[in-house]
């Protein structure tokens, strides 16, 4: 069973810059994709970002290309959401995610969730 824990969520203004971290552990998910996905408030949970299990695909949501990037430590068994010129509509709970495949994940495909972290951005 894989445990997911995110980090680095809290309030920002518009147009700053934060770090998410989601740090797996337990049987680990080094031989899949991860990625994050947000809920906001009264919404449904919508796709940010994903990254395959060596790091060497990506793929972002439409409302975050060019201004987040993911990455991934395969040896610390953790990947990492770098969000800039956050907007108050990125504002949301943020979840690390775990898919069935080694590259892209759908919220379909996703095997494990972590608890999400909030991030809220004021205008």
């Amino acid at each position: 069973q894989v445990q997911l824990v995110e980090s680095g969520g809290g309030l920002v203004q518009a147009g700053g810059s934060l770090r998410l971290s989601c740090a797996a552990s337990g049987r680990t998910s080094s031989n899949n994709a991860m990625g994050w996905f947000r809920q906001a408030p009264g919404k449904e949970r919508e796709f940010v970002a994903v990254i395959s299990w060596n790091g060497g695909y990506t793929s972002y949501g439409s409302s975050v290309t060019g201004r987040f990037t993911i990455s991934r430590d395969r040896l610390k068994n953790t990947i990492y959401l770098q969000m800039t010129s956050l907007k108050p509509e990125d504002t949301a709970l943020y979840y690390c995610a775990v898919g069935r495949g080694a590259a892209s994940m759908s919220i379909d495909s996703v095997t494990k969730w972590g608890q999400g972290t909030q991030v809220t951005v004021s205008s």
